[in-house]
């Protein structure tokens, strides 16, 4: 089974990484942040954990206000860094954990968290900026793999601290359940005290902060009856995203041991770490095999559906690259490439030859148990002008007239649009 190690407290302010990229390890004004962060580094050379669950905010980078999820899991390949606007830092790629990241997202659907889940998205200076200082890279090279977790601490409302500590306890259960024996770091970033808008800009509150990194290592609980107001008028507007640490501490067991903590305050946001090893015991009886049995609940009988494919969060992430190239025929620019020059559209998006056959050859029944969504090939009939009945025929392995027949009227129709009829030489009707 898997092990959660321990869990890391930091902040994420820019302030780190401008300090790391800019080289001022020895300069009086900034170096206190790197000694801080010795420790951690130091903690994480030791115990080399297998895989991070690192909770963290995007800044208005990769999640906009057009889909803001309040939790969002990272289920994908990798994860490279994002450019905020003047231009991305040089730091590699992190790379993902889809299995652990499927089993998380399933575990925690089953217990009623309503989870998004996110794929090909850089991440911006709530995950990089510590990150650059905590493990240390050979070969420009990570030494562990990641499952982010972004939370939506910046639109109003935002998860109460009651909320995401249940959620750490529920991402216990989904990482000690999982069945491969790895060793997992729960990571958190954010805070301390600071305010960066509106008239209070500048505020931050060194009594409360470090009060705060007591009772998150010794009492965390009490943290949980706290209101969200209550957290901004101590620590700051923006400051309130520390309720992200309690994810963290909730995913730990109820005695930990600090290991280590910092406090700097430079300049705007107050900086600080925390190390907690954890100190659990094992698991009695099968708590963790009846809580496996609980995540598949749902679905365990859909196994007995013949002819039925489900799109699971595994196949997502490995059929990721398809389902993308096959969605953004949505994309007027992608379409056209696609019908001027299907094998340069199939070049320029990395397609394997596998792939490329499925689609040249239209293998509708192929592509779905290659992994393809039903609502991408609906997509593809349209572009290539293909009903949607003649793709279930397909699937079906009939005729288009034997499966007409086993209809109430025998229609043909595809999705609508303007540029409907173009390629299509199946209505006679229209």
């Amino acid at each position: 089974m898997a092990r959660i190690i321990g869990g890391v407290g930091v902040s994420h302010t820019p302030t780190i990484g401008f300090a790391y990229d800019t080289h001022k390890q020895d300069d009086p004004s900034w170096a206190p942040i790197f000694k801080g962060f010795e420790p951690v580094r130091a903690w994480f050379r030791e115990k080399k954990p297998d895989a991070l669950v690192y909770v963290f905010n995007d800044h208005i980078t990769s999640f906009f206000f057009d889909n803001y999820a309040v939790f969002s899991l990272g289920i994908g390949e990798e994860y490279p860094v994002a450019d905020e606007g003047g231009g991305a830092r040089a730091l590699p790629a992190v790379p993902g954990n889809p299995e652990l990241a499927a089993h998380i997202g399933a575990s925690l659907i089953a217990e009623e968290f309503d989870m998004s889940f996110f794929q090909d998205k850089p991440l911006d200076h709530g995950f990089f900026s510590p990150m650059s200082v905590l493990l240390e890279r050979t070969a420009n090279k990570w030494p562990t793999t990641l499952v982010p977790l972004q939370v939506g601490v910046v639109q109003f409302p935002i998860p109460s601290a009651a909320r995401c500590y249940k959620l750490g306890q529920a991402l216990r259960r989904a990482i000690e359940s999982y069945p491969e024996d790895i060793s997992v770091a729960v990571l958190a970033t954010g805070g301390l005290s600071h305010q960066v808008h509106g008239e209070r800009s500048g505020f931050n509150n060194v009594e409360w902060d470090k009060h705060f990194l007591e009772l998150i290592t010794r009492d965390p609980a009490r943290l949980t009856e706290m209101t969200v107001a209550e957290y901004a008028e101590l620590g700051g507007w923006e400051g309130a995203e520390i309720v992200m640490w309690l994810i963290m501490r909730g995913a730990l067991s109820a005695n930990v041991r600090k290991v280590h903590s910092s406090y700097y305050l430079p300049s705007m946001t107050a900086i600080a770490t925390l190390v907690l090893d954890n100190d659990d015991l094992p698991v009695p009886g099968k708590v963790n095999e009846r809580h496996r049995e609980r995540i598949v609940e749902q679905t365990r009988d859909a196994a007995k559906l013949t002819g039925t494919h489900p799109f699971t969060l595994v196949k997502s992430a490995r059929r990721y690259r398809i389902n993308k190239f096959l969605h953004d025929l949505v994309i007027p620019e992608h379409r056209e490439l696609f019908r001027r020059d299907q094998e340069a559209a199939f070049a320029k998006a990395g397609l394997t030859e596998q792939e490329r056959d499925l689609i040249r050859r239209r293998d509708w029944q192929g592509l779905i148990h290659y992994g393809a969504i039903f609502f991408v090939l609906e997509k593809l009939g349209a572009v290539v002008g293909v009903s949607n009945l003649h793709i279930y025929a397909a699937m079906r392995g009939e005729k288009l007239e034997d499966f007409l027949k086993t209809r109430n009227t025998q229609v043909l129709y595809s999705v609508t649009g303007t540029e409907a009829g173009r390629n299509v030489s199946w209505d006679r009707k229209s």
